[in-house]
């Protein structure tokens, strides 16, 4: 098998975007554009990968930073033929072939371009592009062909009238072979409308040096939406979107409504688990089965056991959820909790670092941060664990089957002996030994009478 080294076309500003962002930035489905085609280089076993970038350079690369990929700068862009040149002197000793992709091309399927690669061997090409036909091919290069062979690639402001009928465009994806490819890009010239070094020149190199050059055609043409404006970003990540939630419908997980439902590519979810309209599930979220989500929910970066639900307009994050948990409705995890499992984390309560043990709760209007707590803990309504002051973080721990009484304050740091109970309305600031009864209430005062004094006065 011959060797193959992939370039990612990623220099231009994307003008349309209308954005001090470079293009390949912008996010689809929670991720940048250019990690699409960073991700299917790597897919396809691509020795070398190396990014041609100019405007943005130093962005697009800190967001590569951890990708293990090359980088070519184009300081002035000059066309796709002076672009991929530019990435010559990274490639200078490689001989084999050379997939180029587009930074700005997400869509694409492991499976399409596998299907280009194999082509382009089988056919003994040293040069095959991937075309796709579109009922509107306005603004795209058309493919000339004469059989399976391509005899041109005419750019819609170089083209007759006759060519602009034809509905086979390029997409901007090839493979060529090296160092064929650099030694033809020297030769191409700029004399075009653009001004520019057109790639598609070298196709004409290649026919008068009597090599073979090819075509394939992509069997969905979505595959191949380039992005260049923000209508076409939303358009790319519906169609996304789509193919991400039929993944996991077809692994056994229902989604109630498709089309309202946004899971990242990230993502993993269990057979049985069901998923309402609305929810954003995101980063390296995992869900066991027989999980339900309900509408409104945001869930990032967190694992779920089995059984868990999370009921509407919740959100979870950095958290780890034990099997059987029920959250909310409209509660939030924050970074750093941990649910060992059966708790239940009722509406309006916020956790922040917090680890539960087994079958405790808090089930409304609390907020549990910096906390260590046991089994069978029960908050009641109201509770509040003090955990800043303001410059430092304290911890409250409480022991096993503590039992909290409503609209309790925990002044950080203080520790909970297991089986003791606290009773509703007060404020500890000290350790409580196991078993005790802990209360901090001033005195109740009634003074008969004094009500209907005040409204006598009032009305005089």
């Amino acid at each position: 098998m011959k060797l193959l080294a992939t370039v990612i076309l990623a220099a231009g500003k994307g003008t349309r975007m209308k954005s001090a962002q470079p293009k390949v930035l912008h996010p689809l489905c929670g991720q940048p554009l250019i990690t699409y085609p960073v991700r299917l280089a790597r897919q396809l076993g691509s020795t070398t990968t190396v990014l041609v970038v100019g405007h943005g350079a130093e962005a697009v690369e800190e967001a590569l930073a951890t990708e293990n990929v090359g980088f070519a700068l184009q300081a002035e862009q000059l066309g796709t033929g002076h672009a991929l040149l530019c990435a010559q002197p990274a490639l200078a000793d490689f001989s084999g072939t050379l997939l180029l992709l587009c930074g700005d091309v997400p869509l694409l399927r492991a499976a399409t371009i596998a299907q280009l690669l194999d082509y382009h061997h089988r056919q003994g090409a040293s040069v095959t592009v991937l075309t796709a036909t579109l009922e509107n091919p306005h603004g795209y290069g058309r493919v000339v062909r004469e059989g399976d062979e391509v005899v041109a690639i005419v750019e819609e402001k170089d083209a007759t009238p006759e060519i602009r009928t034809l509905r086979e465009i390029n997409t901007g994806i090839y493979c060529f072979e090296a160092p064929f490819v650099f030694t033809a890009l020297s030769q191409v010239g700029c004399n075009n409308a653009q001004g520019e070094y057109y790639l598609t020149d070298v196709l004409a190199l290649a026919r008068s040096a009597g090599k073979k050059v090819c075509a394939l055609a992509a069997a969905d043409g979505d595959e191949a939406m380039g992005i260049n404006d923000r209508v076409q970003l939303a358009s790319a990540d519906g169609l996304l979107r789509l193919r991400i939630n039929q993944q996991h419908q077809r692994a056994g997980v229902t989604i109630v409504d498709p089309a309202a439902t946004y899971i990242e590519p990230g993502v993993a979810i269990g057979a049985d688990s069901i998923i309402h309209p609305g929810v954003h599930l995101r980063g390296t979220t995992q869900i066991a089965g027989h999980c339900s989500v309900e509408p409104g929910a945001m869930i990032t970066d967190s694992i779920l056991g089995e059984r868990v639900q999370i009921k509407a307009g919740s959100i979870v994050e950095a958290s780890e959820i034990g099997v059987g948990c029920n959250i909310g409705p409209m509660a939030h995890l924050r970074a750093g909790t941990v649910l060992l499992g059966d708790n239940k984390i009722g509406n309006f309560v916020e956790t922040k670092k917090a680890r539960f043990g087994r079958k405790s709760q808090a089930s409304h209007l609390t907020y549990i941060g910096d906390a260590e707590v046991g089994e069978r803990v029960n908050f009641g309504c109201g509770t509040i664990t003090c955990n800043y002051d303001g410059v430092n973080k304290f911890q409250t721990t409480i022991g096993d089957d503590v039992f909290v009484g409503s609209d309790t304050q925990f002044i950080a740091p203080v520790t909970i002996g297991r089986g003791s109970l606290i009773a509703a309305g007060s404020t500890i600031t000290k350790d409580v030994p196991a078993d005790a009864l802990a209360l901090s209430r001033t005195e109740q005062r009634v003074i008969e009478g004094w009500a209907a004094k005040k409204r006598k006065k009032q009305q005089k």
